[in-house]
């Protein structure tokens, strides 16, 4: 045997044949052969070698392989044998290597870090993994640091630096607002590649508080932000120019190492007014093309799919009116080991030689290294057939025990290569995979192709016979493909027959036969010619064609190689194509293909369209009748008909319509005999015996029919026996006992002479009877009594008359009439599939105790009681109908967590049988329905309590509630999601600390030991304080529904009126109602109706000086208003939050303030006269007026008066507001604390503090406190 080096030169296709087989997902070969094949393993999927898993979720390590046997699997860590057993949040899936590693039931991914290795092994040898390497992604908080607010003259560069915490993998960098808008850039604001925004020249628009760096880490789904930044420019007239300078690279020149493959960015941003342009070139080259790009305002260069022919001198020259500047990037690009030859499965048999060969490229050159079975090859079990010759093993006279997998593993210092590549030795007697005596058909004069698919090892020789016993085939009459196919060049007649393939080799031989036939080939004899006609003409196309008779052709016609025209003037005949009143757009060519199922043929003709020469407008109708008919030729069975047109009247006529009248057993009644062309005035009809025949004629053109001609003479032809025999005979019971036996009656003329009757004839099938017959006169049905139940019957019925009988009938097969089946089937079982689905089967009852047709089986199965709560119901019976002999059936729609009952039963014509004893299968659980409902009530400033009714239908034991709710804000957007498992026994949840006046949307389901059910969602909100505007609706202990609802309601009065304006969210055309009434009084409410569905409205005749409270709803709404609102007439204010100087009581305040002040001087005066003295700091805080003392800081306490000497700030106090009521949002935490103080602020609930509030310079941030966003992430997602 010669020896081979590779696969692909082997001297058989046996080693090709196997790779197919061992890659068996790729080409579909017969499954028994597959099943007997050793295979050694062979890894088909694993986990990318820098596998970064999310810290929250469990890890999973995926390693899957196939073989035959199947494999075994093991894992190492960090290079030591990884015992999965001993670690309780270890599990590796069933028939497969890959690991679960559970980190949400209280495992540690940073626990799991290492470097992870699959070993998958069975007896042919061991295939490995790659070293997958986990490691659990990370986003640390931001570095505090205090930022110092940046002062940039106008045309000045700057740099503001983000500086992202360290993550893995490495964050999404981008800038934005404190309005979570992206920050715009352009050509002189654009953000670099490490992050920083960089300014070419800064402008005074640039002035601002708020730049802020956010750095999202995608693995774990949160974006971590920087403090704000603040950029003031100042301006300077004149603004200097500046010529180009790089703010980065830095330097003239600088180098960049990039791998080959991967994506090359470079570069350079410039300072410089005007703002610099960038532009790119290639030292000594050209940029590739269609791979290079430019980002960033050309400020960055991207080349994709790198290779060492991309390295080089990159030079970046930014430039402006003033001058430029340039910088050189050295790139060198480095490569990874890559394949250029990667190892490939080798299948040889016994005492065959082969190779495999492993060769990679990269940048430094690879190592190549082999491993056998996941073992250095150094140190693995010798091998006398294996010699290693550095990136090739070379394999002599290999036996079945060289069997192996190898692995080379081809590395550098930018990463490694691993592959694995088996050897299979087998040993296989030859097989045949063609079918046998599989047909071949071909045309003659065209090549024969005969298939000898096969398998064996070694390569089994081929060898083809002509016939069974015929000599083996050679010349160059035939083609012997490799693959077993035998090919015929230019099959004629004579080479049709059956040939037969032998495959050989030392195990074994084997052979098989096709069959061969030639057919005639199709051929148009009469082709379809050119042709020229007037508009509105005629005109025909032939297709004539010839063909084997054993093929069936079908011929379609096209127009311009497209579909014929749905248009009725295009008529197809069986070998022609008439196209009736010609117009322009027929214009084209027109082919007629023929098509049989082993060939084509087609031939095409060109139509013309010319106009047609002028004539007077045309009155068109319908044709005239014929006239003149004459019946010649009379024959006993056919007669000749001729008569003569009428006038066409401009419309050409298209066809003859011929009836007849048998006025011997139709009188009046017309019936169709033929139709003729119109270029015909004569017919050949064919008659039927004793019928009393008249004739008509109708013309046809394309307006319509004619009127029928005048009858023509009557005939009468003579009487002979039947010629046919009754239709549609059945044999049919209706008894057990009886056997019904019907068929179609012939019609009048078909009966042939007088006397019409019909021999019905029977006898049991099967059974050496003689025939039993009986004569009846014209009738449809005869009843046979007496028979047994349900047996085969022959069946005939033959017409005759006076003359004789009709030929010899056809027998057909019926039965005698059906009973109820006798037997119920046995052997009844129930294969649960899941929670709703079971298999049922069944034995078959034997087919004589049917006692009739099988129609198929029924299933009647019921719930009996659901296992959950162990309550019965009316039990509804479900049926279902398997038609046919089968033995099994499919049961959906079962409630899970149930008990079940079923029998079966058979059916046949006559209805069911017995049923089969009750068999009883329960359900396993499934997951719940939603719960049945979810209820908020009792809403509180920062609480909220949730009730909620079980799931209607639990399938199964409930394990517990989820709960998860999340913030929406006033643009509809959701904020970040809370989740809370609850016990299954809870029915509410008081949930606290939320906050006040804030929206909330709820998801809650409940969980089976299965899973999740269908959720169900409710909104609600928290309420807003007791001084805020939304307030609880009287008597409210449920959350109002958020839409639709009425807020925001404010009012601006005057001496006798009030405009009340508000907001409403809901649907639209609501109609709109305003009720109103004295603060504080019981009089009931006084309602006034919005004209259409405006969001304002005046009250009018109020009585001045009153406070009155106001309320807004919607007609047909039940309890939808809006809260109180309580208003005073008077002078007409803005809002009800003013200026605290402009109310009334405060002016009389100080009024009175002022005259105590007066007196007291006067009071001082008059002692100090006397030379008496008086303490005016002791009399003030014995007479202290509480509206005008300050309050402590600390405790609320009044506090007391500095004296002059102090030059002390009054210490901070809490305003009173006009209500009299203390706002617990005035607190240390207001906004004023943290901002600068200015007069005309407002508090965070939106009350008038600027006048009050003194300044406070802002604190220092206490301890390392985090800085990510307060955002939602999904928020931030939005921008990214």
């Amino acid at each position: 045997m010669m020896k081979k080096m590779s696969m692909s030169t082997s001297k058989t296709s046996l080693v090709l044949f196997l790779c197919q087989i061992i890659s068996a997902l790729d080409v579909p070969l017969d499954s028994k052969l597959l099943e007997e094949l050793s295979q050694p393993p062979t890894i088909t999927q694993q986990s990318p070698k820098d596998y970064i898993v999310d810290p929250r979720e469990n890890i999973v390590i995926q390693c899957e392989a196939k073989g035959k046997p199947p494999p075994s699997f093991s894992w190492t860590r960090n290079g030591t044998h990884f015992d999965i057993d001993k670690d309780a949040q270890v599990t590796m899936k069933p028939n497969s290597g890959t690991l679960v590693i559970n980190i949400m039931n209280g495992g540690k991914a940073e626990a799991y870090e290492g470097v992870y290795q699959c070993t998958a092994r069975n007896e042919r040898g061991a295939a490995v993994s790659n070293n997958i390497v986990i490691r659990p992604s990370r986003s640390p908080l931001w570095t505090k640091e205090k930022l110092e607010p940046n002062h940039v003259r106008e045309g000045d560069s700057l740099v503001l630096h983000c500086r992202p915490p360290v993550g893995l993998p490495p964050p999404i960098i981008f800038w934005m607002d404190n309005a979570f808008q992206r920050l715009p850039q352009s050509e002189r604001v654009s953000q670099g590649l490490n992050g920083d925004l960089y300014f070419s020249n800064v402008q005074p628009e640039d002035t601002r508080e708020d730049y802020i760096c956010y750095a999202r880490f995608n693995h774990t789904q949160t974006i971590q932000q920087k403090q704000p930044i603040s950029v003031k420019v100042f301006s300077t007239k004149p603004v200097t120019e500046r010529q180009p300078v790089l703010l980065t690279p830095t330097g003239s020149t600088s180098t960049k190492v990039e791998l080959r493959g991967n994506v090359l960015l470079l570069e350079c941003i410039a300072a410089g007014l005007p703002t610099p342009v960038i532009r790119w070139i290639k030292e000594g080259g050209e940029l590739p093309a269609n791979r290079t790009f430019f980002e960033n305002f050309k400020k960055t260069l991207k080349i994709i799919d790198v290779s060492e022919a991309d390295s080089g001198n990159y030079k970046c020259i930014a430039r402006n009116a003033l001058g430029s500047v340039h910088h050189v990037i050295s790139v060198t690009v480095k490569a990874a080991p890559y394949w250029i030859t990667a190892p490939r499965n080798l299948v040889l048999s016994p005492g065959e030689d082969g190779t495999l060969i492993c060769r990679a490229n990269g940048s430094p050159k690879p190592s190549i290294s082999w491993l056998a079975n996941g073992v250095p090859i150094a140190i693995a079990p010798e091998d006398p057939s294996r010699k290693v010759d550095g990136d090739t093993i070379i394999f002599s006279h290999v036996q079945e025990r060289s069997s192996a997998v190898y692995q080379c593993n081809a590395s550098n210092e930018y990463g490694y290569l691993l592959a694995n590549a088996f050897v299979n030795v087998l040993a296989e007697p030859p097989r045949i995979l063609t079918p046998a005596n599989k047909l071949y058909q071909v045309i003659a004069d065209s090549p024969a192709l005969l298939d000898c698919a096969y398998f064996g090892s070694p390569k089994p020789e081929i060898e083809w016979f002509k016939g069974v016993k015929g000599s083996i085939l050679r010349g160059n009459e035939y083609v012997f493909h490799d693959n077993g196919t035998l090919e015929i060049p230019v099959a004629q007649k004579s080479n049709a027959g059956t040939y037969t393939c032998v495959a050989r080799n030392e195990l074994g031989k084997i052979q098989n036969e096709v069959q061969l036939e030639i057919k005639d080939p199709t051929m148009i004899i009469k082709q379809p010619e050119y042709k020229v006609i007037q508009r509105y003409g005629q005109v025909s196309f032939e297709c004539i064609i010839k063909h084997d008779s054993t093929l069936l052709p079908t011929v379609t016609w096209l127009k311009d190689n497209d579909e014929l025209p749905d248009d009725e003037r295009f008529l197809v005949g069986k070998d022609n194509l008439t196209i009736m009143n010609v117009t322009d757009k027929d214009d084209g060519t027109y082919t007629c293909i023929v098509n049989t199922t082993l060939d084509s043929v087609s031939a095409s003709a060109v139509l013309t369209v010319v106009a047609a020469p002028p004539t007077p407008a045309i009155i068109y109708a319908r044709p005239n009748p014929p006239f003149d008919l004459e019946l010649t030729g009379q024959l006993e069975r056919s007669i000749d008909l001729s008569w003569i047109p009428g006038d066409e009247n401009n419309s050409p006529i298209t066809s003859f319509v011929v009836e007849f009248e048998d006025a011997l057993h139709e009188p009046g009644v017309w019936r169709y005999q033929t139709e003729v062309p119109g270029t015909q005035t004569m017919a050949q009809l064919k008659l039927s015996p004793y019928v009393n025949y008249s004739f008509r004629v109708i013309a046809v053109n394309r307006i319509g029919r004619s009127q029928p001609s005048e009858p023509s003479e009557q005939y009468l032809t003579k009487s002979a026996s039947p010629d046919e025999n009754p239709a549609n005979v059945q044999g049919i019971g209706s008894e057990p006992d009886n056997l019904v036996i019907t068929w179609e009656p012939l019609k009048g003329f078909q009966s042939n002479g007088p006397g019409l009757q019909y021999k019905v004839s029977w006898r049991q099938k099967d059974v050496d009877d003689e025939w039993t017959s009986v004569i009846v006169a014209n009738v449809s049905k005869y009843i046979v009594s007496g028979t047994p139940t349900f047996v085969p019957y022959e069946v005939k019925v033959q017409a005759l008359n006076d003359l004789g009988y009709a030929p010899e009938p056809s027998e057909v097969i019926g039965h005698s009439g059906e009973d109820l089946p006798m037997v119920a089937p046995g052997n009844v079982q129930v294969h649960v599939i899941n929670s709703t689905l079971a298999k049922v089967h069944w034995d078959p009852v034997p087919l004589k105790s049917v006692r009739g047709h099988l129609q198929g089986y029924k299933v009647y199965y019921w719930k009996v009681q659901s296992l959950s709560r162990r309550s019965r119901r009316h039990i509804e019976k479900k049926i279902l109908t398997f038609r046919g002999n089968k033995t099994f059936g499919m049961l959906p729609g079962l409630e899970p967590y149930s008990s079940y009952k079923l029998n079966v039963r058979v059916v046949n014509g006559k209805g069911e049988g017995p049923a089969s004893p009750d068999k009883v299968f329960k359900t396993p659980e499934g997951v719940p329905s939603s719960p049945s409902f979810l209820k908020i009530t009792n809403p509180t400033l920062d609480s909220l309590t949730l009730e909620w009714g079980s799931p209607t239908h639990p399938n199964g034991v409930l394990t517990s509630y989820t709960l998860k709710f999340q913030p929406i804000n006033n643009t509809h957007e959701l904020g970040p999601l809370v989740e809370i498992r609850i016990p299954a026994n809870e029915s509410s949840l008081i949930l606290k600390n939320l906050n006040y006046s804030t929206r909330y949307k709820f998801y809650f389901n409940a969980q089976t030991s299965v899973g999740s059910g269908s959720q169900i969602t409710e909104e609600a909100v928290t309420i807003m304080d007791e001084a805020g505007i939304l307030r609880p609706a009287v008597g409210a202990g449920k959350v109002q529904p958020l839409y639709p609802r009425i807020r925001n309601v404010t009012t601006a009065a005057a001496e006798t009126y009030a405009n009340i304006s508000w907001e409403y969210e809901g649907p639209d055309h609501a109609n709109f109602y305003v009720e109103y009434g004295v603060a504080g009084s019981k009089e009931d409410w006084k309602k006034e109706i919005v004209n259409g569905s405006r969001s304002f409205f005046v009250l009018k005749g109020l009585t001045p000086g009153t406070a009155y409270k106001v309320r807004v709803g919607a007609e047909g709404l039940s309890g939808f208003r809006s809260s109180e609102d309580v208003f005073e007439t008077g002078p007409a204010m803005a809002s009800r939050q003013v200026d605290i100087a402009t109310q009334g009581w405060f002016i009389g305040l100080m009024c009175a303030v002022a005259l105590l002040i007066l007196i007291l001087l006067i009071v001082c005066f008059i002692r100090r006269n006397k030379g008496g003295k008086y303490p005016v700091k002791e009399k003030e805080d014995a007479h202290a007026d509480p509206e005008i003392q300050p309050m402590k800081e600390d405790d609320g306490t009044f506090g007391e008066y500095s004296d002059a000497e102090d030059h002390k700030p009054l210490k901070k106090g809490s305003r009173t507001p006009s209500d009299r009521t203390v706002k617990k949002e005035d607190s240390d935490d207001s906004l004023v604390d943290y901002g600068e103080g200015v007069n005309g602020q407002f508090n965070e609930d939106g009350s008038f503090i600027g006048q009050y509030s003194g300044k406070k310079e802002k604190e220092p941030a206490e301890g390392n406190e985090s800085s990510e966003a307060p955002s939602p992430v999904n928020a931030m997602n939005s921008f990214v």
